[in-house]
C-alpha cells in the first residue's frame, strides 16, 4: 500500500499536471509552436552546429597534421637507418637527430619527438630518459602502425605524455608512419607534439565562423516558419472570432425565435381560453358539456325507473327531479355557450373548488362517489388552464360513468407553479386504446389539451382505465 506522503506526492504531481494542461491548452497555435518550436531548433542547431564544427576541426587538424607530418619526414627521414631491424638508433644517428630537432624550425615547432617500433619500444626519444622504454600501444600507434596517419589537437592522454600534459601548451600530436622505400611496409612509427597557437586562433575561428554561420541559417529559417505559423493563427482566430459572432448572433436568433414561439404559445392558450365557446362550439363544448347532461339524462330516461309500474312514487319524483335539474343544466350551459359566456364561476373561484363543486355536480347527477386523493394546487394559476382541467375532469369522470359503470372512479390533481397534472381513473372492463374505441370525447380532451402545449395519455386495461393530463403553467397568460 501507498504510504500517505506518496500519495500527496502522486496527487502533486497529477495536479501540477493538470494545470500545465490547461495551461497548454489556453496558448494560441502560434504561441504552442514557438515553445515547441524554439525547443526543437535550439536542439537542431546544437546537433547541426556539433556535427559541422567538429567536421571542420577534424579536417583543419588534419590538413595542419599532413603538412607538418610531410614537412618532417623529410627532414628527418634521411636521417634515419634502416628501420626494418627495429633496434634502437646508433650513436651517429641519435646525435643528428639531437642537432636537427634542437635548432632551425623544426626546433622551434617540435615540442618533443618519437620513433617507436611496432611492439611499443621508443626506438628515439628527444627526451632521452624514454628511449629503449616500452608501452602498451594505444589506440593511435595501432593506427600509424595499420598506415594512418593521426592527428589530435589539444587531446593528450597518453602514458608517456607526461611532460606534454604539465606544459599547458595549445598542442598538435601527430603519428605519422614510416615505410620502408622499397617496399612501402610500415617500419615504424614517429609521434611528435608541435605547438599549434596559430591553429588554435584558426580553429576558435573556425568555430565562431561556423556557429554563426549554423546560428543564422536556423534563426532565419525559423523565423521564417514562424511567421507563415503567426499568420495563420492570427487567421485562425480571426475566423474563430468571427464564428462565435455568427453562432452568438444565431443562439440570438434561436433565443428569438424561442421567444417567438413562446410568444405563438401564449396567443394559442389566450385563444384558446377567450373562443372556447366559438372554437368548440359544435365539438368539444357541445359533447363536453350539454350533450353529457343530456345524455344522463336520456340514460336515466332508459333505465326503466319511470316506465315501471311498481316504482314508488316517492322514487319516481326523485327521478324526474335528477332528470329535469340535468337537462336544466344542460339548458344554462346552451345559453352561456349562445351568449359567449363559458363557465362564468371558474375565473373568480380556485381550482379545487371548482374540481370539489365538479365531483359533487357528478355524484348528485349519477349517484356515484368520486374518492378525491389530491387537490394539491397553487392558488393563482391562469383561467386557460382552469377551464382545460375543469373540461378534461368533467369529460373523463362522464366517461368512466357511460362505460365503466361509475365503478371505483377517483381524481388526483397537483401542480405547483410550473406545472398542472390531473389524473382521473376508474375500475371498470376497459377499452383498446389502439382501436380508438375513446371516441369523439377522448379526441376533444387531446386536442384541447395539446392545444396548450400539455400532454396528454390513456392507459386502458381490464383492471380499469387511466386518464392523465399534464399542462405547463410558464408564461401562459392569466385571463381575466
Amino acid at each position: 500500500m501507498l504510504s500517505r506522503t506518496d500519495m500527496e506526492s502522486r496527487s502533486r504531481r497529477r495536479r501540477t499536471q493538470i494545470m500545465l494542461v490547461h495551461w497548454w491548452r489556453k496558448q494560441s497555435l502560434a504561441q504552442q509552436f514557438l515553445c515547441v518550436g524554439s525547443i526543437f531548433t535550439i536542439g537542431a542547431m546544437l546537433l547541426v552546429g556539433l556535427l559541422v564544427t567538429r567536421l571542420i576541426e577534424e579536417a583543419v587538424t588534419r590538413n595542419a597534421a599532413a603538412s607538418t607530418a610531410l614537412y618532417v619526414d623529410s627532414v628527418i627521414a634521411p636521417l634515419l637507418p634502416d628501420m626494418a631491424k627495429a633496434e634502437p638508433l646508433d650513436e651517429a644517428s641519435r646525435r643528428a637527430l639531437d642537432e636537427t630537432l634542437s635548432q632551425g624550425a623544426l626546433g622551434r615547432r617540435l615540442v618533443t619527438f618519437r620513433l617507436w617500433a611496432s611492439d611499443g619500444r621508443i626506438l628515439y626519444s628527444s627526451d632521452g630518459d624514454q628511449t629503449g622504454r616500452q608501452f602498451p600501444p594505444n589506440a593511435d600507434l595501432q593506427a600509424a602502425l595499420n598506415g594512418r596517419l593521426i592527428a589530435e589537437f589539444d587531446k593528450i592522454d597518453d602514458v608517456e605524455s607526461v611532460a606534454e600534459r604539465e606544459s599547458g601548451l595549445p598542442l598538435l600530436e601527430i603519428y605519422s608512419p614510416v615505410l620502408q622505400p622499397w617496399s612501402g611496409e610500415v617500419v615504424a612509427v614517429t609521434e611528435f607534439y608541435e605547438r599549434a597557437d596559430d591553429l588554435e586562433s584558426d580553429l576558435y575561428r573556425v568555430r565562431m565562423q561556423s556557429w554563426s554561420a549554423v546560428a543564422a541559417v536556423t534563426i532565419l529559417f525559423f523565423f521564417g516558419l514562424s511567421t507563415i505559423v503567426v499568420r495563420g493563427s492570427q487567421t485562425i482566430s480571426r475566423q474563430r472570432l468571427e464564428l462565435q459572432k455568427q453562432i452568438e448572433k444565431l443562439s440570438h436568433l434561436l433565443e428569438q425565435n424561442s421567444a417567438l414561439k413562446d410568444r405563438i404559445q401564449r396567443a394559442s392558450a389566450t385563444t384558446a381560453a377567450l373562443n372556447e365557446s366559438y372554437l368548440r362550439k359544435l365539438g368539444a363544448d357541445l359533447h363536453d358539456g350539454p350533450a353529457q347532461l343530456v345524455a344522463f339524462a336520456a340514460l336515466r330516461i332508459d333505465s326503466g325507473i319511470l316506465s315501471k309500474a311498481e316504482t314508488p312514487p316517492e322514487r319516481r319524483n326523485r327521478e324526474v327531479r335528477v332528470i329535469k335539474n340535468s337537462l336544466d343544466e344542460a339548458m344554462r350551459e346552451i345559453r352561456d355557450i349562445c351568449t359567449g359566456h363559458v363557465l362564468p364561476h371558474v375565473e373568480a373561484a380556485t381550482l379545487p373548488r371548482i374540481l370539489q363543486d365538479l365531483a359533487a355536480s357528478h355524484r348528485e347527477r349519477t349517484g356515484n362517489e368520486v374518492e378525491l386523493r389530491g387537490l394539491d394546487l397553487p392558488e393563482e394559476i391562469p383561467t386557460a388552464a382552469k377551464i382545460c382541467t375543469y373540461r378534461f375532469v368533467q369529460e373523463a369522470l362522464n366517461n368512466g360513468f357511460k362505460h365503466a359503470g361509475g365503478q371505483g372512479q377517483w381524481l388526483d390533481v397537483r401542480g405547483d407553479r410550473h406545472t398542472i397534472t390531473a389524473v382521473v381513473g376508474d375500475a371498470g372492463p376497459g377499452f383498446s386504446t389502439k382501436t380508438g374505441d375513446g371516441g369523439v370525447g377522448l379526441t376533444g380532451m387531446r386536442s384541447r389539451v395539446e392545444s396548450l402545449g400539455g400532454t396528454f395519455d390513456v392507459v386502458s386495461s381490464k383492471a380499469g382505465t387511466v386518464v392523465t393530463m399534464t399542462l405547463p403553467l410558464q408564461d401562459m397568460e392569466k385571463i381575466a
